[in-house]
């Protein structure tokens, strides 16, 4: 065999160098990932929704006559205190008449007019035959005395004398009755602005706060019982808020909440009241939903919430649970399969599969029950690359 020359030695130790480069160059690189640290630390669980704030007594002032309302005397947030005027409203005036309307009334108080005429009659009529039957009376007691007139005749007179006075007083009566129907029929016939100079029926504050809302603020007429302004408490105020059924039933009364969302610092409020009923609310997206009305109480009085008005949005979060001590692993780092949530849990530069028991979880991390210990490292956010025992570096 002949001997094998320089070249083609170097060309298959060039060829070799290629080969192991690419081979180099093609091997597994580990997957770089994102890891966090099994720990033990407090944990809450809790549901959280918009909510309200709310004056607790909202007084609504109505009118309590039909009128006019007069220029809101005063502007929301203005103290008042009870007894004050707040409200001005004058009586209503009396409608136009048409003249067919006209021609009625006018007939009908001509009507009334001779009613009275001929009631007037009757009366005289009545009190001369009370003047014939008195005297009639009065001779026949002098007859009798006398022996000429016989008792029985006596007490026909006297009869007749008794209710010629009866009819005397039916006429009287009578007369009055035509007098009051003629003066309501002529006062249909009245001038709509003969009224108008009478001023005011005053609505005054039943409670001392602050005018929460001027609901009729320009003068306008009003019909009896319409609402006009509220009046309330800024200073004794809660928080309402519209839970799901399905959260609601979590909360207690007593749990204690955060207040966020509302302009400042987180609050700490704390439930008060669970209503028993729910209600149908439609979502934005058109889903119904069965809601349930929660009511929060602030903790402690501040000076911050303070700048809260009536009817405020905020955001809730009601703690249903918590622990002081647990071990806890990011939410994000759990996945399903199957039945079973699993971890990567990173061990010598790889990650093993791990089956991991949980209990309690919130946003943010999990209430570990069993299959991971303190100190553990794991991948925060495993992604589809990832397969037990693949090869791992951790992203800083």
């Amino acid at each position: 065999m002949p001997p094998v020359s320089r070249r083609t030695l170097l060309i298959i130790a060039a060829a070799v160098l290629v080969a192991g480069g690419l081979a180099w160059m093609l091997r597994p690189q580990p997957a770089p990932v994102e890891t966090a640290t099994v720990a033990r630390g407090p944990q809450e669980v809790w549901v959280e929704d918009l909510g309200r704030t709310r004056v607790r007594e909202v007084y609504v002032v109505s009118s309590p006559l039909a009128g006019q309302t007069e220029r809101a005397l005063l502007h929301a947030g203005d103290p008042v205190k009870a007894g004050q005027a707040v409200v001005l409203i004058r009586p209503a005036a009396s409608p136009l008449i048409d003249t067919r309307s006209r021609k009625e009334l006018v007939a009908a108080a001509a009507g009334a007019d001779a009613a009275v005429s001929l009631a007037r009659a009757e009366q005289q009529r009545a009190r001369a035959e009370l003047t014939f039957a008195e005297g009639q009376w009065t001779r026949g007691q002098t007859l009798a005395r006398s022996g000429v007139m016989a008792p029985q005749l006596l007490d026909q007179r006297r009869l007749s004398r008794d209710t010629a006075a009866a009819a005397v007083a039916s006429a009287n009566a009578a007369l009055l009755v035509r007098e009051r129907e003629r003066d309501s029929a002529h006062s249909r016939l009245a001038d709509p602005a003969a009224g108008e100079g009478r001023c005011c029926e005053t609505v005054r504050a039943p409670v001392s706060g602050r005018i929460l809302r001027i609901l009729r603020e320009s003068a306008q007429v009003v019909q009896a019982g319409t609402p006009v302004l509220e009046i309330g408490d800024p200073a004794d105020m809660d928080i309402v808020v519209e839970l799901l059924s399905s959260d609601a039933v979590q909360v207690k009364v007593g749990s204690l909440a955060t207040i966020r969302d509302w302009g400042g610092a987180p609050l700490a409020a704390r439930v008060s009241r669970i209503e028993p009923a729910g209600f149908t609310k439609v979502s934005a997206l058109g889903i119904e939903e069965q809601r349930v009305l929660v009511y929060l109480d602030f903790v402690r009085p501040d000076q911050a919430w303070g700048r809260l008005g009536h009817d405020y949005r905020v955001t809730a979060r009601i703690v249903t649970w918590s622990a002081k001590s647990v071990v806890l692993a990011p939410a994000s780092a759990l996945f399903r399969q199957g039945e079973d949530w699993m971890v990567y849990r990173v061990a010598a530069g790889k990650a093993r599969l791990t089956k991991v028991q949980v209990g309690h979880r919130n946003e943010d991390v999990v209430e570990v029950l069993g299959g991971l210990t303190p100190g553990d490292r794991i991948v925060a956010y495993p992604g589809d690359r990832l397969a037990d025992g693949v090869a791992v570096t951790e992203r800083r």
